[in-house]
């Protein structure tokens, strides 16, 4: 300790026999005395405004001036940052510095006891592979995490301060070695390509730690991941816009999200790698086998399905309490944590995937197929949607073959894009009706064998599918048994149509004054019909004279609507806050 000691006794620190090793000017010097006197007497950290303060500097202000030297001796690597590390150094402005904490760096503190700096720095080595970098690399989100949650509550602390010291260290020697190696580390190239920056760097590296760790951690978790990459209450805040729709992130199909309800009825996400990426960096040195083909593009070649990207959310749909009561619990079973714990207890074949085979049933308009869209939206998926009520019209005796024709071309065109739609049934009464004892003609034989063939692509699907019926009193028993879940779409009560209204009448026109939208929720009508009517409204008046909305013409409306005029209008797909 006798180069320390002395350094420190030194008046002038240009005179200390170290002076030459620390390659600074004089007053530098007496900035890097002035910490290793606090260190020693106990404080890790030294505000840098506290080490300005020191400095002769006559005129108010003028202290100020002096920043360049702090910036200096954290380049010289003497200084090291004690507050957060994923914005570096170097990347602040002055005055960002001023109320930055600093320490004295590794290399300082060798120097100063052995006074030998050349003893003191272990030889840069270059990677010899992918796996050796990540390995550093995931020591380092380690140490993200141990200070993610302390730093949080409680702010700097000497735990805090030494862990923030090794993680320094760490993120140096991996800078210092992806210099030194040749061969180029495919996460490096990545992040390079898509331009990263520090805080998203560090987002994709948990995100790919948790992936070799088996994916059961709690890295995916949205708050932690944003813990991780935040000084405190502010920066959380402001940090949530990397994980946002619209982040970079997101936005370019780098990282994805599954959705869930959490006990206290919020909806938490669940982060993980585009599956694309994460094979290249886990297999950089194989080429996939298949490639992932769009699927907008592979319907348009085919002539059953149609394709839907849900736009509206479980939240716009106006439900029965008790329907949506049975809606947020299947939204907690289709979670992909749920299904992997399922897959450990031998309940079900798959761990990945999420399988549920629903049936809505309810009354025209009451928004069957609008929640349907709403779910898949709620698990990031597209629609699959095929109309049941087109399957007999099909070439008489082709009909069984269509059946397995629905399944065949949904399994194969999930495969080629290597996605999970959900597969909408619009409308599958006829395939969901008891069948026929068998004495009937052949019209009853073969809508039996339709059934059948029905029943038996049903019992061997694997994913989400949703069929959709208006009656549900004829339901043969063995349909019943293999859908899990069976979910009633009532006729919405007084409140819920008022609600319905007053979500669908159009925002910015016209309406006398008094309008009272508690006269037409007494009229008994599904959601779908309120629609409709809002739209007959609209045209009604808009070819008045002087157009305003009056409850008279809703009211006429209403009335041809009960009295049957629009009936074959009426089933409408649901109904949407606009």
């Amino acid at each position: 300790m006798n180069h320390l000691i002395e350094f420190l006794q030194q008046d002038d620190p240009s005179k200390s026999d170290l002076f030459d090793h620390l390659k600074c000017s004089a007053e530098e010097a007496r900035i890097l005395q002035s910490v290793m006197r606090r260190y020693v007497e106990g404080s890790e950290e030294t505000p840098i405004v506290e080490l300005l303060a020191e400095t002769d500097a006559e005129a108010p202000y003028a202290h100020l001036l002096h920043l360049p030297k702090i910036r200096n001796l954290f380049e010289l690597g003497w200084l090291v940052q004690s507050g957060f590390h994923a914005i570096r150094f170097a990347d602040l402005s002055m005055l960002e510095m001023l109320h930055t904490t600093v320490g004295p760096s590794a290399a300082l503190l060798r120097l100063l006891e052995k006074g030998d700096l050349d003893l003191a720095l272990p030889e840069i080595t270059p990677y010899t592979d992918h796996l050796e970098y990540l390995q550093d690399q995931f020591l380092r989100i380690d140490l993200y995490t141990k200070m993610g949650g302390p730093r949080q509550h409680h702010g700097p602390t000497a735990g805090v301060n030494r862990l923030q010291s090794r993680l320094g260290l760490l993120e140096k020697r991996i800078e210092e070695r992806v210099a030194v190696t040749k061969e180029p580390i495919v996460v490096e190239e990545f992040f390079k390509e898509k331009g990263l920056d520090a805080k998203e760097r560090i987002i994709f590296l948990a995100l790919l730690k948790e992936e070799y760790a088996g994916g059961e951690g709690n890295l995916r978790d949205m708050n932690t991941l944003i813990d991780i990459v935040s000084y405190d209450e502010y920066d959380r805040f402001r940090n949530r816009a990397l994980l946002e729709e619209g982040a970079k992130l997101v936005s370019e199909e780098i990282i994805d999200y599954d959705e869930m309800l959490n006990p206290f009825g919020g909806i938490t996400r669940s982060f993980f790698i585009n599956e694309e990426i994460l094979h290249d960096i886990i297999h950089p040195q194989k080429k996939k086998k298949s490639t992932r083909l769009k699927l907008g593009q592979l319907v348009k070649e085919q002539e059953l399905f149609e394709l839907i990207d849900p736009k509206t959310s479980l939240e716009d749909v106006v439900l029965h309490p008790r329907t949506r009561e049975v809606l947020d619990a299947l939204l907690k079973q289709m979670d992909k944590r749920v299904a992997r714990r399922l897959k450990e207890w031998g309940v079900k074949s798959r761990a990945r995937g999420i399988d549920a085979r629903i049936i809505f049933y309810g009354p025209p308009g009451t928004g069957k197929t609008m929640t349907a869209l709403s779910l898949a939206r709620s698990l990031k998926r597209q629609v699959l949607s095929f109309d049941c009520s087109k399957i007999l019209s099909m070439y008489v005796g082709e009909s069984e073959k269509n059946v397995r024709k629905i399944f065949d071309t949904f399994r194969d065109l999930a495969e080629k894009s290597r996605s999970e739609p959900v597969l909408l049934l619009n409308e599958a009464d006829q395939f969901l009706g008891s069948r026929s004892s068998g004495s009937g003609g052949s019209a009853d034989k073969m809508h039996n064998q339709m059934q059948n063939i029905f029943l038996e692509q049903i019992e061997r699907f694997e994913g989400v599918l949703i069929a959709t019926t208006n009656l549900i009193e004829n339901l043969d028993t063995a349909f019943s048994r293999r859908f899990n879940y069976k979910i009633a779409f009532k006729k919405p009560d007084r409140r819920q149509r008022e609600e319905l209204w007053r979500r669908m009448l159009p925002k910015d026109a016209p309406y006398e004054e008094g309008f009272d939208v508690e006269a037409l929720a007494g009229y008994a009508l599904t959601g779908g019909q309120i629609d409709l009517v809002v739209q007959n409204t609209a045209y009604r008046v808009a070819v008045k004279e002087s157009p305003l909305f009056t409850v008279e013409d809703f009211i006429a409306e209403i009335e041809k609507e009960l009295g049957g005029s629009f009936e074959s209008d009426s089933r409408t797909m649901g109904f949407l806050n606009v």
